[in-house]
């Protein structure tokens, strides 16, 4: 019987992502839910190249950081046709737009809203100056693939002070920021495309509450749609969150520890060190993002140990800067599920009766 149950929920989980008008599914299938599966995603995805004098000058200072800054992306479109289903984003506050124009003739950095740069006026070349320009390229290949699993955009909050060095000090994350970060994005992405702490925590007290007995969406309910998750330091969690007994009304989930009322993500990068608690928190029905790589260390010496240990961690989102290998790089070093597909069963909830090829192959 424990069987035939596990096939009707793959078969659920099948009609479900198929361009069908309806489907029955069994009454007593345990359905597939969005923490059950594991993708791979990208760092800094909107990252460019910088100029090679700015290069040349950061290595002359430092060659560690001026080759852990060396790495760039494809456009996002290109990324999402990969298979990429994790995203990151950083974001710099500029509410009357031109704060972030030093050393740049890029017009869209005059106009109000949030800037996506790495280090402003330092690693400003980005694939997507402006958020909402960010978020509607993404927006619009959901629209063109409808029945993706669910995509993980993840945001840094930039208020690093880089004048001193030569870039620009950006503006500080306040209570205003956060309102207007939740609504920029609310504003360019489709109604009912984001899923929203509100809805994972349903009736539960809690969010962790939710977490900890099951409550994220089924992955039929869940197909093209997006999370948001601020991936911060303590006080900028905490100052999102605000008084809220957990997330109650705002667009991110945030990295906090397991035992927060508002905990549902957690953010552990090091899966060879932290292999043990991802997979604990993974199995306890959090959703975790580690890297397979970092810094440019894993692909310079075409060493695989880290993105094994991510890809077995179990965690969710595994992310990387090597969709695609760096012909610069001998060995090829690059992070792909394995089987190639865009979704695979988590290796840790080990969801039965699915095939991962059925969960949502690579666009080609």
């Amino acid at each position: 019987m424990t069987r035939v149950l596990a096939l009707l929920a793959c078969v659920s989980a099948l009609l479900a992502a198929a361009p069908l008008a309806s489907a029955v599914a069994s009454p007593r299938a345990a359905p597939l839910r969005s923490n059950d599966i594991s993708v791979i995603g990208t760092h800094n995805s909107y990252k460019q190249a910088m100029p090679a004098a700015t290069m040349k000058a950061i290595r002359a200072i430092s060659v560690p950081i001026a080759e852990s800054l060396d790495y760039a992306h494809r456009p996002l479109t290109e990324q999402l046709d990969a298979g990429a289903r994790q995203l990151e984003i950083d974001v710099n506050y500029d509410p009357a737009g031109g704060h972030y124009t030093k050393g740049s003739t890029d017009p869209k950095l005059l106009l109000p809203g949030f800037k996506v740069l790495h280090i402003a006026g330092i690693d400003n070349a980005s694939s997507c100056v402006l958020l909402r320009e960010c978020l509607g390229i993404i927006a619009r290949w959901s629209a063109r693939h409808p029945r993706h699993v669910p995509i993980m955009l993840l945001f840094n909050a930039k208020d690093e002070q880089y004048a001193a060095r030569g870039g620009i000090d950006a503006l500080r994350f306040d209570t205003a920021a956060w309102d207007a970060l939740d609504a920029e994005v609310r504003a360019a992405m489709p109604a009912g495309s984001i899923i929203t702490p509100d809805e994972v925590q349903g009736r539960y007290r809690t969010l962790r509450d939710a977490v900890r007995a099951d409550h994220w969406p089924t992955l039929a309910k869940a197909r093209g749609r997006f999370l948001f998750v601020l991936d911060e330091t303590p006080d900028k969690v905490a100052a999102y969150r605000g008084d809220r007994r957990s997330l109650e009304g705002r667009v991110f989930f945030i990295n906090t520890d397991e035992n927060s009322p508002a905990a549902a993500y957690l953010t552990l990068n090091d899966p060879i060190t932290e292999g043990a608690r991802i997979a604990r928190d993974v199995a306890a029905g959090y959703l975790v993002r580690t890297r397979a790589d970092a810094d440019t260390r894993e692909a310079r010496a075409n060493d695989p140990r880290r993105r094994a240990a991510a890809l077995a961690s179990g965690a969710q989102y595994v992310s990387t800067d090597y969709l695609w290998p760096d012909s610069r790089f001998a060995g090829g070093y690059h992070v792909t599920l394995p089987g190639g597909g865009a979704a695979r069963r988590n290796p840790v909830r080990k969801p039965a009766g699915c095939r991962d090829a059925a969960l949502e192959p690579r666009a080609r």
